[in-house]
Order: C-alpha cells, then structure tokens, then sequence
C-alpha cells in the first residue's frame, strides 16, 4: 500500500526526471548566490529551546490551515515572538506552498529559512540555494544511502546547511555516516501518518555529541516544547500549531519561554 510519502516522492521524482535544465549552470547560479544565514549556527547559539516557525499553508492530512497567509508578515510576526529561524514549505501541489512564499518570507525577517520540500535531485538543492534558502530538508526515508551522501556533500560545497531528517535508529545511523551534524527527529509516522510523541525522546540520547538535535511534529504547546528540551533538543520545528495560532508571536513566546 502506498504511503502519503510514495505518492509525493514519485510526482518530484517524475519531475525531476523531467528537468532538462543544465546542472552546470544552476550550480555557477547557486554558487553565485548571496552568503547565507546560518541556521545550524543560530539553532547552536540559541539561548534554551530554539523555534524553527513554519510557514505552511496546508498539509496532506489536515487539509488547509491557512490558505491565504502572508509570509513576509507571519515571518515578521515569529520573528517578535523569538523565532530562532524560518521554515517554508515550497512544495505547490501537496503543500500549498512556493519558492514565492519562501522569498517573501526571507525578505520579511532577518532570520535564516530552511527550505522545507522533498529534496531528490541535485537540481533541488540548487534551486534552494538560488530562491534564498539558508538550509535543504534531507528526508532519509526519501533518499538511499548514495543520494544522501551526494546531496549532503553538495549542499555543504553550495554554502547551505543540511537538516537530515530521521524517523528511527536505522536512519540515524545512516545520518552519522554522512557526517550530519544536524538532525531533525519527525515524530510523525510515515506509514500511519500518527505522531508518535515519544519517538523524539528515545532518539535524542543516541546523537553523539556535536550534533545539533532538532524535534519536529507533534508540538502543540508549552508543555511539549519543555519536555523536548528536557530531553536535550536544541529546537523544535513547529508549523501548524503556530500558523492556526490566533497570534503567532505569543506562540512562538510561549514554547520559547517554555524550553528555557
């Protein structure tokens, strides 16, 4: 049976292998781009709990949550709040989301922006690194062990931090023999889509040090944000509990106050 994660791989899978664009010049573009933020560095330099606050229109399981956001001013709202950084999803036919949105975003804040999206190809790294992207999500699950190694390395030559996203103990070590140095734990299961909200806890003990721990789904308040930092997460990566919020900065102020 098809997982929600199948399905979207395949449609950036079909496009990637659709792109006849030369990599040649998308990586001088890249290469070219303005200098980054730095997310792993602000996440590392974070006072307490760090927030990743997402911009994020809607999502495969909920539907829509907030259609008609404007990013530069929800960015600027997390921002007042105390976001430590940005996340935006650019993915337009699952997700709702652009490379439009992204920039916005960027150009609304001060703060670095991951570009959330379902990385697979060279090209998608590129792509990031030219729309004003500070960070590539890596999927593990996504990726074998080839395309991680290959995207991470290439992310790393364009200036770009890479978050390596892994759901178990198998995909963390597939994260530590890539060198990442920055791991986030999604708690949500990609088979069942549930959260499981202990998933986050068990891992964190088996990063080696070094490692720059980010926790992501299933935060949905203080309470949450606090027992991750307990367990020794730099940050939460929190989206749709802060775009549904009725003020996005005291959400943001709240898991901010709540991890130190």
């Amino acid at each position: 049976m098809a997982t929600y994660l199948d399905r979207i791989l395949l449609d950036h899978r079909r496009a990637a292998a659709a792109d006849h664009r030369r990599l040649d010049r998308l990586l001088e573009q890249a290469a070219a781009a303005p200098p980054t933020r730095g997310l792993r560095a602000a996440l590392a330099g974070a006072t307490g709990l760090g927030v990743i606050a997402e911009v994020k229109r809607r999502s495969p399981s909920k539907g829509d949550l907030h259609p008609d956001l404007d990013p530069a001013a929800l960015a600027a709202d997390y921002e007042a709040g105390g976001a430590t950084c940005l996340s935006v999803l650019t993915d337009r036919d699952f997700f709702g989301g652009s490379p439009e949105d992204l920039r916005a975003a960027r150009g609304g804040c001060a703060l670095p922006v991951l570009r959330k999206d379902f990385t697979v190809a060279a090209a998608d790294v590129c792509d990031a690194r030219i729309m004003g992207a500070d960070a590539v999500l890596l999927i593990a699950a996504a990726l074998d062990d080839a395309e991680l190694a290959d995207l991470h390395a290439l992310a790393g030559e364009l200036g770009l931090d890479a978050l390596v996203e892994i759901h178990d103990e198998a995909e963390l070590e597939r994260a530590l023999a890539v060198e990442a140095t920055l791991v986030g734990v999604n708690q949500r299961d990609l088979v069942t889509f549930e959260v499981d909200t202990d998933r986050a806890v068990r891992l964190a003990p088996r990063m080696p040090a070094g490692i720059v721990r980010v926790a992501e789904s299933g935060v949905r308040g203080p309470d949450d944000a606090a027992r991750l930092a307990a367990a020794g997460y730099h940050a939460v990566l929190v989206g749709e509990s802060l775009v549904t919020h009725g003020d996005p900065a005291a959400g943001v102020a709240a898991l901010r106050a709540a991890g130190r």
